[in-house]
């Protein structure tokens, strides 16, 4: 996720927009209002994933999946916190914006925020993988996707994802330049801009900067978007076939209680793998794009970049920020266990406030149970 302060220190001047007028009249449109609507989805998905990590935390909720999906809450948590006071930086007057100690903040800003979404990006590979594992493979889905080797898959996504973003820290450095101001002050100005190693030529021909270009749209964003996309159509057949599955085994039993048993799990399973494939589609919605865009400004060079992702920088982040403040309004629409979990959490003690409840019969709990299963 890159802001268009960054991007915007190496834009080519005097020079026709690449893609046309329409792509500078929605980047200047937006641009005003985009500081606003970041902030309220921050805040909206600061306290979304802080009540994600608190479900999905609990005793009743242990398992693999909910393991991942609680690492990447936390990705995703940081993401928001961080980004609260970027988006205050950018309503700094433009001297106060280009001293040297807010440099080093965005600059901090750029690789960390890369670090944690590139966390979250490869924790939805993991999720898929493991989801692929339970569906089409159920007989061996202890054995290879239990909770010790989750939590090793787990922790390898927060120790090799800061690897993997190492060219990113070494093409970007704070640099600055003389400025007159108006009222004739001659004063030292700070932006992030490509470092001397950045311009460096370290494969022959070709400079750090395209290294980082090359990581960023291929590893970091498409070949995990390749892969989400050939498992989400894996495991939609998976599915398919195991409903197959199920249902002739289930017409060769005695109907009964047993029978009911088996719809209901056949019906939890379904429920949760619409809801793990809503979050993956959401992924690939938002880091296909970016990706795309990446590798062209490569291949194009500079006047793309400075025209056309340059000018998509502030729509790439709110696309980016909405997809990592989402998944509690996907979990509560779609799964009922993390339904029932967050009401005996919290309905229990709003209920204590708000109505009269009979307490110390039993009641409380089985109410809230039966209105979140509805």
């Amino acid at each position: 996720m890159n802001s268009s302060e960054w991007l915007n220190s190496t834009a080519a001047a005097g020079e026709p927009p690449y893609c046309g007028s329409n792509m500078v009249a929605f980047s200047e449109a937006y641009r005003p209002v985009h500081v606003y609507v970041s902030l309220l989805v921050c805040v909206f998905g600061s306290v979304a994933n802080t009540l994600n990590i608190a479900v999905l935390t609990r005793r009743e909720m242990s398992s693999p999946t909910n393991a991942i999906l609680t690492g990447l809450a936390v990705a995703d948590l940081l993401v928001m916190l961080e980004y609260v006071p970027f988006a205050g930086y950018t309503l700094l007057p433009y001297e106060q914006r280009l001293s040297y100690g807010w440099a080093i903040f965005v600059l901090f800003h750029s690789n960390f925020t890369q670090v944690c979404h590139t966390v979250a990006i490869w924790l939805t590979v993991i999720l898929a993988v493991w989801r692929y594992v339970a569906v089409a493979h159920p007989q061996r889905n202890r054995e290879l996707c239990g909770m010790r080797t989750t939590v090793r898959a787990i922790a390898s996504a927060y120790l090799v994802c800061p690897c993997l973003c190492t060219p990113l820290y070494l093409a970007f450095d704070v640099n600055s330049r003389r400025s007159v101001l108006p009222g004739g002050r001659n004063v030292t100005l700070y932006h992030v801009g490509l470092s001397a190693l950045g311009d460096a030529r370290v494969f022959g021909d070709v400079s750090l900067q395209k290294v980082n270009f090359w990581v960023y749209s291929v590893v970091i964003k498409i070949i995990p978007c390749v892969t989400l996309t050939v498992l989400s159509l894996r495991l939609v057949l998976a599915l398919v076939e195991t409903k197959k599955r199920r249902r002739n085994l289930q017409a060769s039993k005695t109907p009964g209680k047993k029978k009911k048993v088996v719809v209901e799990k056949e019906k939890q399973t379904d429920r949760t793998t619409r809801m793990l494939l809503a979050v993956l589609l959401l992924f690939l919605i938002t880091e296909f794009p970016q990706g795309i865009l990446g590798l062209l400004s490569m291949f194009l060079g500079e006047r793309f970049f400075s025209s056309c992702y340059a000018r998509l920088g502030d729509l790439m982040d709110i696309l980016a920020l909405i997809n990592s403040a989402i998944n509690f309004i996907l979990y509560c629409s779609m799964s009922r266990q993390f339904r029932t979990t967050f009401a005996q959490l919290f309905w229990p003690r709003l209920l204590d406030r708000w109505a009269a409840v009979p307490q110390g019969d039993g009641h409380d709990n089985g109410a809230a149970t039966q209105v979140t299963q509805v």
